[in-house]
C-alpha cells in the first residue's frame, strides 16, 4: 500500500506564504489568523504547499490509512484551495451561500481571494468542518 506523501512538516509557515504569490500573502495570513482562531490549533506545513491545522488519522475500508490536517488551505497559481470536509449542504445550505466558489475533487473548494467569500459564512463552514471531523475520526 502506498503511503501518503502529505505529512506535517518542520517548513516555516511564514517563510512559505512571504515566498508565495504576493498577490495572496495578506489573505494567506488573515486566512491563518481565522483558521487557528477557529480550530485551536498553531498552522503547520504539510507537504511544501499545503497549511494545515491540527491532524485526525483516517482509515478506509480498502485497508488504506493516515493522516490528514482537520483544516487547510493552500494558495496555489490560479486560487486559494481550502481543504475543509464537506458537511451535508442540504442542512446548512453554506457553500451557496460562501461567495464565489468552485469545487475540486473530494474535500477541495476553490476561490480567487478573500474578498469574493461571505467571511461569516467561511467560519461557519470551518467550524462545521471541524465538528464533523472530531465526531468521525475523533
Amino acid at each position: 500500500m502506498s503511503e501518503n506523501k502529505t505529512k506535517p512538516t518542520e517548513l516555516s509557515v511564514e517563510d512559505f506564504i512571504r515566498y508565495s504569490d504576493p498577490k495572496k500573502v495578506d489573505d494567506s495570513f488573515k486566512l491563518v489568523e481565522i483558521m487557528e482562531k477557529l480550530s485551536g490549533e498553531k498552522a503547520t506545513m504539510w507537504g511544501p504547499s499545503i497549511i494545515g491545522f491540527g491532524k485526525y488519522h483516517y482509515k478506509y475500508e480498502s485497508g488504506r490509512e493516515g493522516d490528514r490536517c482537520r483544516i487547510g488551505f493552500s494558495p496555489r497559481k490560479s486560487a486559494f484551495s481550502l481543504y475543509v470536509l464537506h458537511c451535508d449542504d442540504s442542512e446548512n445550505n453554506l457553500l451557496s451561500q460562501l461567495g464565489k466558489i468552485k469545487m475540486g475533487q473530494g474535500s477541495c473548494i476553490y476561490f480567487k481571494k478573500l474578498a469574493d467569500l461571505n467571511l461569516d459564512v467561511l467560519d461557519k463552514l470551518i467550524t462545521d468542518s471541524l465538528h464533523q471531523t472530531k465526531k468521525l475520526y475523533g
